[in-house]
């Protein structure tokens, strides 16, 4: 596949922040979704760990395995060669050591073709981050409201609404760039903290659900879309209601099948003038 000069990088995300231009990705899990984001012009995709919820109907992200990761993340890079792609790293493939980090890291590389691997935590992976960095790889940080790790939290609620909480988060972002991550993504935490921590580090910072001053904004596409129902977040704005337009083609294919209008004629492949008549002949020999 060949790579466009047009396709964004780490240095240009840099420069991007420095000149107050606005970042945009979304997450992506399968290869028609992926090439129209690259034509909508996307900045980054994310084939996120979320795909567990938008694909696979399980009730939270810590079900998902690698596999599964590397399948989605792999019809993502084909589909959009020419867009900065991001693989999540799911639950427990790099929060037992170091050395598990780099080598799940490195299948994303190898086998899916990703230009940075996301993973969840502040202070308590930064082993894990500065090993992966040590082995020639891009990282994606994230903090705030981490799905992997929702039950510590009481359930999927906002960070950063105290004093306290807000400047453990400075802390845990401030110890991923230290550790040497490139890129960092906040989720639903209030917008004083994700600007404070935005205009406070170098690096890009982004937001999903933290509101308008960090470098660029992430949404689900599923949430943007209108697919997911089971819940929507209050940060997420639909532009678009997907499942009531599949909904009511398919209820309106069925009453159709039902009445007998589908298919009409229009729908049918026809036979060479005259061939009717001669297949019939041939047929006779089979009743």
């Amino acid at each position: 596949m060949g790579i466009s000069s047009n396709k964004k990088n780490i240095v240009d995300f840099r420069q991007m922040k420095q000149k107050g231009e606005k970042i945009v990705w979304i997450t992506s899990y399968d290869y028609p979704t992926a090439s129209f984001a690259e034509k909508a012009g996307v900045d980054m995709i994310l084939v996120g760990d979320s795909l567990g919820m938008c694909i696979y109907g399980y009730e939270s992200t810590v079900p998902v395995t690698m596999d599964q990761c590397i399948v989605h993340s792999e019809c993502v890079r084909r589909a959009a060669p020419n867009t900065f792609i991001i693989g999540d790293m799911p639950f427990m493939s790099y929060q037992r050591s170091p050395e598990d980090a780099v080598v799940n890291a490195g299948r994303f590389y190898q086998d899916a073709g990703v230009d940075a691997i996301k993973l969840e935590g502040g202070e308590r992976v930064v082993p894990q981050v500065r090993a992966i960095l040590d082995a020639g790889m891009v990282v994606c940080g994230h903090i705030g409201l981490t799905p992997q790790s929702t039950g510590q939290f009481g359930g999927y609620k906002a960070q950063g609404r105290t004093a306290e909480s807000g400047a453990d988060m400075v802390k845990d972002a401030v110890a991923l760039a230290n550790a040497g991550a490139q890129l960092l993504l906040l989720e639903a935490v209030t917008p004083p903290v994700a600007k404070y921590i935005t205009e406070l580090l170098d690096i890009p910072v982004y937001s999903i659900g933290a509101g308008i001053d960090c470098d660029g904004q992430l949404l689900i596409v599923s949430d943007l879309i209108g697919e997911f129902q089971a819940f929507t977040p209050k940060f997420v704005k639909k532009y678009a209601n997907v499942a009531e337009v599949m909904t009511n083609a398919i209820a309106a294919y069925a009453d159709e099948v039902r009445s007998g209008a589908f298919p009409a004629d229009e729908h049918t492949y026809k036979m060479k003038k005259g061939e009717y008549e001669r297949f019939c002949e041939l047929a006779k020999q089979y009743k």
